[in-house]
């Protein structure tokens, strides 16, 4: 295998959670780029996705499925499986945030920011692995974590305790499944141009603050998220297991 032969995703069927749009859309056009399939999935239209996909000649499957209704996420792994075909990665992306101080959240902020960022994703994790390992397949899994994996952050407690928890699923599954071929690795991305930062670059004073600490002096590209997930979901990286690689411009650095 060559060098560059190891960061290829030819003949790669990949899913990626929230793949409509900012971060979720950059990692599935990468994917795409680097020569992999991708299965798009949401309940939004994933038109503008495979437009993009389109235009570089590359392939995308968009499969519908709200992502809220756990029923319906316990059978998405097996049908897209039995539908469309085996699966060599699974890509966790998909995520809400509510902003409240955190006197004043409210029960049902928690409830479905948990249920989304959380619980959604170790589902799909849990049936991604079993389906991969009932096979003796290889599979990888790319959790797309945060910042506040590592840190607190202010207004966004339960987006917080997600994003922590979804670091230790990442853990405690590459401890429980690297010996069966399948590797468990998380992004932390830093501050993206996407929809769930659009509050904060509207805030010129927050941005500004935000900005004046990133040493790379820009806020992120979905793109500079997709090449990561491109390396965890590749040969390249066989050997990386319970990794949480922070793209964030250098900013736990700082």
């Amino acid at each position: 295998m060559s060098d560059l032969s190891a960061f290829s995703l030819d003949g790669k069927r990949v899913l990626v959670t929230g793949a409509n749009t900012g971060i979720g859309q950059g990692i599935a056009v990468s994917i795409a780029k680097a020569g992999g399939e991708v299965v798009a999935v949401g309940r939004s239209s994933m038109g503008e996705t495979e437009a993009k996909i389109g235009a570089l000649g590359g392939k995308i499957i968009a499969h519908r499925c709200d992502l809220g209704d756990h029923a319906a996420v316990k059978t998405l792994i097996r049908d897209v499986w039995e539908k469309i075909g085996p699966l060599d990665g699974l890509v966790n992306n998909a995520g809400i945030i509510r902003r409240a101080d955190s006197v004043n959240l409210a029960d049902a902020d928690w409830d479905e920011v948990i249920d989304l960022n959380l619980k959604t994703s170790f589902l799909l994790c849990q049936a991604f692995g079993r389906q991969a390992m009932a096979e003796g397949r290889r599979g990888r899994i790319v959790n797309i974590a945060s910042l506040l994996s590592f840190q607190g952050g202010i207004r966004v407690a339960s987006y917080t305790a997600s994003k922590h928890g979804l670091l230790g699923i990442t853990r405690i599954l590459a401890n429980e499944w690297a010996g069966a071929g399948v590797n468990v690795n998380a992004i932390a991305p830093g501050y993206i141009e996407s929809n769930n930062t659009e509050a904060l670059r509207a805030d010129g004073g927050r941005s500004t603050a935000i900005l004046a600490r990133i040493p790379a002096n820009r806020w992120g590209d979905p793109d500079d998220i997709g090449g990561a997930a491109v390396f965890l979901l590749a040969e390249a990286s066989s050997y990386v297991h319970g990794a949480t690689i922070p793209v964030d411009g250098g900013w736990l650095a700082r």
